[in-house]
């Protein structure tokens, strides 16, 4: 896989810590942590399974994001959705994109998997380093982890047992450049969230409470197509020297007209975050009507 960009852009603007972007109800507003977050639990009990993914044929969101792909200009756009009880996907866009901080949840799930076949727990520092990381999107905490897992070499690694197939790990220091799909971020949180994952159960549990008590000004992307229970999720956004453009993601789970969904949208060259932010949630609230409506359809015979 080519990166896009690669080293000639510098990132320039990152999501370190607090964000001026609106907060969304959706999802708590403060970052408090379960005890079992707290622990950081990562026992060794879980074999090494491959990540599922849907074998039905996705639903086309190309019409139903035509209005918002109308305004895009130089954007380009990537969207999967999840049905999680039916295994149904929806698809939007196939390209690669830089992941900005959405990588966090790719580096704490290989960490706690090196940590799982080491059989031990995650150290005092590595969990405070995972709760800034994912609630705050703390780039001294990640940096700090990436090396700790091996920088885009631990994170490949770990990505083949996790299911991902179109995600490359950034050059050098670089996470956020990783480079991914929407599709692969959606085999992420099936591993995340689903059962059959080598992430132990605990694992996931930890990782889970961490993305449902981001900081409150970070609630925004994916949360604005939920309208019920609690939405786990992660943003990401970067700003290049030399485009001046901005990369706006977000990843996470949501419940939606009786339904848990996974979803991933991936959004490049914005003019500005709070543009790229719009963009994302009208992309968001579009695609899960849309799908929402095809999955309660009845099958013709």
């Amino acid at each position: 896989m080519v990166l896009i960009g690669g080293a000639a852009y510098a990132i320039t603007g990152t999501d370190s810590g607090e964000s001026s972007a609106p907060t969304r109800a959706k999802a708590p507003s403060s970052p408090a942590v379960s005890a079992r977050a707290k622990a950081g639990e990562a026992p060794a009990d879980a074999e090494p399974l491959p990540s599922p993914t849907s074998t039905l044929k996705p639903f086309d969101l190309e019409p139903a994001l035509a209005p918002v792909t109308a305004l895009f200009g130089d954007n380009r756009m990537s969207v999967a959705m999840l049905d999680v009880e039916s295994g149904a996907m929806a698809t939007y866009g196939h390209d690669a994109f830089d992941t900005a901080s959405i990588v966090k949840v790719d580096i704490l799930a290989t960490l706690l998997l090196q940590a799982q076949d080491q059989g031990r727990r995650l150290t005092t520092e590595e969990r405070a380093q995972s709760a800034a990381m994912i609630q705050k999107s703390d780039n001294d905490s990640t940096s700090a982890l990436w090396t700790r897992i091996g920088s885009a070499r631990g994170l490949d690694a770990a990505n083949e047992r996790l299911g991902l197939t179109q995600t490359q790990g950034g050059d050098g220091t670089v996470w956020g450049i990783t480079q991914t799909t929407a599709e692969d971020q959606i085999r992420l949180l099936q591993s995340v969230f689903g059962d059959k994952s080598p992430l132990s159960e605990a694992s996931r549990a930890y990782i889970q409470d961490l993305m449902q008590h981001v900081v409150g000004s970070q609630t925004w992307g994916v949360s604005a197509a939920a309208d019920s229970g609690t939405t786990a999720l992660k943003n990401g956004w970067l700003k290049r020297t030399q485009t001046k453009k901005w990369d706006v993601n977000s990843i996470g789970r949501i419940q939606r007209d009786g339904r848990v969904y996974l979803m991933a949208v991936l959004l490049n060259n914005c003019s500005t975050q709070e543009v790229g932010i719009s963009i994302v949630e009208q992309a968001t609230r579009a695609s899960a009507t849309a799908f929402s409506r095809k999955l309660k359809e009845k099958p013709t015979t």
